[in-house]
């Protein structure tokens, strides 16, 4: 009895061990580096964590060759730390390369092996003039498409050019197109270094509501590729709404709207900073201005009409708020768009200017 009573307690106490030891994951221990010129260096970076409950030590970092550099962001872990390995090819040697660097911690007498990959290129060609934009290893001529001045009835058609930037070859499409947008790609597989275009349709009569429609699509490299803020693509159009009712001699009866400004300055201005400014609206014509939307083409923006229909004479003030943590990540000049029953100024657009 007292012996089985002893092997249970180390039963127990080896599995209180196990359940209390370092456990090294690696989130991915192989990189893919792609293109580099040579002599120009290439880095690759691994992020490590501590899955356990016991302290991680990491004690050496050890490159297969002097080419190879490696630097760890911390050397210890707490349970569920993470950290950052960086290996840093010099380039040197034209041609592939395959590089390792063993990772020695206190989890375990056999290293953990980090690897990159890539090739190395005599002339490593500079696209960033014509395709200044890069979504992951897909290279673009825009990164916002924009439809402006559409009609109901107005099929328009925007193109991105895209480039392989990478080794291998791709199928490039345009994820999560709202109802109103259909694409094409041409060459349906875009092989490494070769351009092809990506060919947005609009459909206005699947539009809802005059003025602003914003959304986002994602180009992606291949089929179900995941989604995130590098691919991303903004999409606005601007639908203008049917003034048929001031045609001809009717024109003569129509509202007239004077804006104070079409452009609005702010920030750092006379050594002062300014978050908001106003901008006076003034109905100058011969019926009643209505001013049906007040929207922005950015996030980032608050916005306060204080009068949206304005009688023959009248004034209203629009007042514009920035937040410039959120300006500074837009991927568009910030403006307004008012859409109004003036036939001359039915769609107006104000600049935001951020200094």
């Amino acid at each position: 009895m007292n012996n089985k009573r002893t092997m249970t307690a180390a039963c127990l106490l080896l599995a209180a061990l196990g359940a209390g030891a370092q456990k090294l994951v690696v989130s991915d221990p192989v990189v893919e580096c792609e293109k580099t010129g040579y002599e120009v260096p290439v880095s690759a970076k691994f992020e490590i964590r501590n899955k356990g409950l016991r302290r991680l030590v990491i004690n050496e970092v050890r490159p297969d060759c002097g080419c190879t550099k490696a630097e760890a962001s911390k050397r210890e872990l707490g349970a569920g730390e993470k950290a950052t390995v960086t290996l840093t090819y010099d380039a040197r040697q034209l041609g592939h390369f395959v590089k390792q660097a063993a990772l020695y911690t206190n989890d375990s007498q056999q290293p953990v092996y980090l690897t990159m990959k890539g090739v190395v290129l005599a002339e490593l060609k500079d696209y960033s003039g014509t395709f200044p934009y890069a979504m992951g290893k897909l290279l673009a001529d825009k990164q916002a498409l924009e439809f402006d001045d559409v009609n109901k009835g107005d099929h328009p058609v925007q193109e991105i050019h895209i480039l392989n930037n990478s080794e291998h070859a791709m199928t490039p499409n345009l994820q999560h197109l709202p109802s109103y947008l259909s694409a094409e790609v041409a060459p349906e597989k875009l092989a490494p270094g070769r351009a092809g275009k990506v060919t947005v349709s609009l459909n206005s009569e699947l539009v809802h509501g005059y003025g602003l429609t914003q959304s986002s699509v994602y180009l992606a490299s291949k089929l179900g590729e995941k989604v995130q803020a590098d691919n991303e693509v903004p999409v606005s159009v601007v639908l203008l709404p049917d003034l048929k009712n001031y045609e001809g001699n009717l024109r003569q009866f129509a509202p007239h709207m004077n804006l104070s400004d079409s452009v609005l300055q702010l920030g750092m201005i006379d050594g002062k900073l300014q978050k908001s400014g106003t901008l006076i609206i003034a109905n100058n014509g011969r019926s009643p201005l209505k001013i049906s939307s007040v929207q922005m083409f950015t996030r980032g923006l608050k916005l306060t009409l204080d009068k949206t229909e304005l009688l023959v004479g009248e004034q209203a003030k629009l007042k514009v708020v920035a937040d410039f943590a959120t300006l500074k990540k837009a991927r568009t000049q910030p403006r307004v768009l008012m859409i109004t029953n003036d036939p001359d100024h039915a769609k107006v657009v104000i600049r935001i200017e951020v200094k």
